[in-house]
């Protein structure tokens, strides 16, 4: 064989990097070693896989076609080794979540895994749907758990939960008084929204296509909390998960808005890179999600 797995990982840590130091120091390796081990692969198959620009290595056309069999060759390297040390034991996962998901549901889920597994470390990444997305293509997490939809061939995306979003406001809103919502009552209220390439913006924005256009937006915000706060203190109505709201509901901080015509529905979804090496540990995660007598909204 023509090539190491240190090579590969080499090749790999610059493609994330555009940095040989950088990339050298997340190795632990000299940058005299990991600048060797590139150049060798390179000559060995008289390639090359970076476009040297400045003191930066910029991945080139060759270098991406190559990156993600470079990562599933190496997870699975990864994991052979993880199965060979600890009989198949589900190991460490990198997750990542949007923030409903990531703040209302995943801390239940990776509670029950690290029961199971409590020697084993599960990190969790919060972020909307578009970040979770990226960093998915580019093999940073393990498993994704998101609340909007993506056009992404390289992923595979797992229908998992069901949902709702639900239209409220403060219970001194004047919206408050009534019983059924009108589209014009949505038109001329104030709006206080989810960010651009979160999942609840995009599924909000498709429930109230054609005429989303008028409405009054005041704010954009990527927290659910700080939307939930601005609209206890008056400042407009908002759109959020009702696993987001119960309690707010139930203490009557807040009121939820009878917008029954519109379809506010959603789906939940595990997506995981389609090359990505399925781990002891991905297969149970998946299982437990997909479970419905083990986890349930």
């Amino acid at each position: 064989m023509k090539y190491s797995l240190r090579q590969l990982e080499v090749f790999l840590a610059i493609a994330h990097h555009d940095n040989i130091t950088k990339a050298a120091n997340s190795l632990s390796m000299s940058q005299s070693a990991a600048s060797s081990a590139l150049k060798d692969l390179e000559d060995q198959f008289d390639i090359q896989l970076f476009d040297r620009v400045g003191k930066r290595l910029q991945i080139n056309e060759l270098g991406r076609l190559m990156r993600p069999r470079a990562e599933a060759l190496l997870d699975q390297a990864r994991g052979l080794e993880s199965e060979l040390m600890q009989h198949q034991t589900p190991g460490q996962l990198k997750l990542g979540a949007t923030l409903t998901i990531g703040n209302y549901l995943a801390v239940e889920l990776m509670a029950a895994y690290m029961a199971e597994h409590p020697s084993q470390r599960v990190t969790l990444e919060v972020a909307n749907t578009s970040a979770i997305i990226e960093k998915l293509t580019n093999y940073e997490l393990d498993i994704g758990l998101i609340e909007g939809e993506a056009n992404n061939s390289n992923l595979e995306f797992i229908p998992w939960l069901e949902d709702e979003l639900v239209v409220f406001c403060s219970p001194s809103h004047p919206l408050a008084m009534k019983s059924v919502i009108s589209d014009q009552d949505l038109q001329e209220a104030s709006w206080i929204l989810r960010e651009q390439g979160s999942g609840t913006r995009q599924a909000f924005d498709w429930a109230m296509r054609g005429f989303l256009p008028r409405f009054t937006i005041l704010l954009e915000l990527q927290h659910t909390e700080a939307i939930k706060r601005s609209v206890k203190a008056g400042l407009g109505i908002s759109c959020l998960s009702r696993i987001a709201l119960e309690e707010s509901f139930a203490n009557g901080s807040l009121v939820e808005l009878n917008v029954a015509h519109r379809n506010l529905h959603r789906q939940f979804y595990l997506v995981i890179h389609k090359q990505k090496y399925r781990s002891a540990g991905i297969e149970r995660w998946l299982a437990m999600c997909t479970n419905p007598d083990q986890f349930q909204l």
